[in-house]
C-alpha cells in the first residue's frame, strides 16, 4: 500500500494543500473528551442513532426538541425509562417518533451508567482507550450499547472528538484501491486489516486517524456522474 505522504500527494491532485489542511477532522485530547458530561455523551448517542437512516437536515432541525423531551438526557434518568415514558414519547411531536430509537435511549443510557461504575465516567472510559485497537471499541459499542454499530458507532465517536476513522465510501473505496481489504470490511479479519493499516499510516505520518482517514476520502478524486 501506499505511503501515507503518496495519499497525501494523490489527494492534492484534487484539492489545495490548504483546502485539505481546513478541511481535516477535529480530534480532541484524552483530557478534553474527559471533560465532556455524561449527558452529552447520551446526546451525541442519540443524534446518531435517528440520523441512521433519515434526513440529517431534519434530525438537526428537531434537535432542540429532542433536548426538551428527553430533558436534557441525563443517563442516570433515561436508564429507568418507564411505559408511561416510552407512551408520552412516542406521542410527543418534537421528536421522531420512532419506538426502536426511543427505546436505544433507555439502553445506551444503561451502558453508560455501567461505564461509570467501571471507569469512574464513561468520559474516561473513551478517552483512555487505545487508539491502537479502536477496531475493539467498536466493537465494544456494538455489542453493549443500542444500535451503535457500524457508521452509527464511527460518527458517535468521530462527534465526541475521539480519534478513530470513518469507513465512508470513499475511504473504503481508498482501502481497496491500496490493497488492503478487497471489499467493503464487515468481517473482523477486514476490520483488523483495517486497524493494522491505520496503525501503520499514523506511526509513519504522526497523524491522527481522523486525518488519515480524510485523507484517503480525498485520495480517490472528484465524485464523477
Amino acid at each position: 500500500m501506499r505511503s501515507f505522504q503518496e495519499l497525501q500527494e494523490l489527494a492534492e491532485q484534487y484539492r489545495a494543500p490548504e483546502e485539505l489542511a481546513a478541511m481535516m477532522p477535529a480530534v480532541k485530547t484524552a483530557d478534553e473528551i474527559m471533560g465532556v458530561s455524561e449527558d452529552r455523551i447520551l446526546a451525541l448517542m442519540t443524534r446518531g442513532v435517528f440520523q441512521a437512516g433519515f434526513s440529517w437536515k431534519v434530525i438537526e432541525a428537531k434537535w432542540p426538541g429532542f433536548e426538551e423531551a428527553f430533558e436534557g438526557f441525563v443517563p442516570v434518568r433515561w436508564k429507568f425509562m418507564s411505559d408511561d415514558d416510552l407512551d408520552s414519547l412516542l406521542k410527543d411531536t418534537r421528536i421522531v417518533r420512532n419506538g426502536q430509537k426511543i427505546l436505544s435511549v433507555r439502553d445506551n443510557a444503561i451502558m453508560l451508567c455501567d461505564l461509570e461504575d467501571e471507569h469512574g465516567s464513561a468520559a474516561a472510559f473513551f478517552a483512555t482507550w487505545p487508539r491502537e485497537d479502536h477496531f475493539g471499541l467498536l466493537e465494544l459499542l456494538k455489542k453493549r450499547g443500542s444500535r451503535l454499530g457500524g457508521a452509527t458507532g464511527q460518527y458517535f465517536l468521530r462527534q465526541l472528538g475521539k480519534d478513530g476513522w470513518v469507513l465512508s465510501q470513499d475511504v473504503v473505496m481508498a482501502l481497496i484501491r491500496e490493497g488492503v481489504v478487497d471489499k467493503n470490511p464487515t468481517s473482523k479479519s477486514a476490520m483488523k486489516a483495517v486497524q493494522a493499516a491505520f496503525n501503520e499510516w499514523a506511526t509513519e505520518s504522526g497523524r491522527p486517524f481522523a486525518h488519515i482517514s480524510r485523507m484517503l476520502a480525498f485520495s480517490v478524486g472528484p465524485k464523477t456522474i
